[in-house]
């Protein structure tokens, strides 16, 4: 029970992540600029600490993390796990930095989860890989993070100019 539980909670990390942080920036009053409370949650947990956990997949358990999104291990498992980690470190780093600082963070961001989305989509396409991973709930967070993240950064940089 414990175990497929903890298998569960581990498949399904992205969404905790993002629904936690959105729980969070809800329920904290922290922050009176709404959409920079909610900006460095997603930032934090949905990108920062998701990025981390899923570049040590990548690196350390490029079997597994391959078979999740249904491709072939590769050598290039190593270079998207160390992006992957990147981005996160920075991404939690941007917690607590200026709105200029999140506003690089949140680019690379989008910018990387365009391409990823574009590529599981051609996967999708071309190889008819529809694996979980691949072509599912993991592609949309990375299709909402993509349009969320800088939406949240243009009305956080507006609040804090107002």
């Amino acid at each position: 029970m414990i175990a497929a539980t903890l298998e569960f909670v581990l498949r399904n990390l992205p969404a905790f992540m993002f629904v936690l942080a959105l729980a969070i920036a809800t329920f904290t009053r922290s922050e009176p600029n709404v959409p920079l409370r909610y900006l460095n949650w997603l930032l934090l947990l949905s990108v920062g600490f998701v990025g981390i956990w899923a570049g040590i997949f990548h690196i350390f358990f490029p079997t597994v993390a391959s078979a999740q999104i249904g491709w072939a291990p590769s050598p290039f498992e190593t270079e998207i796990g160390i992006a992957d980690a990147a981005s996160g470190v920075v991404a939690v780093v941007a917690f607590w930095r200026s709105l200029a600082f999140k506003a690089a963070s949140v680019l690379y961001t989008a910018l990387f989860n365009f391409g990823v989305a574009a590529g599981h989509v051609y996967q999708a396409v071309t190889a008819h890989n529809f694996s979980p991973d691949n072509f599912g709930l993991l592609l949309l967070l990375t299709v909402v993070q993509m349009v969320l993240l800088p939406v949240l950064l243009i009305r956080a940089q507006r609040a804090h100019s107002a």
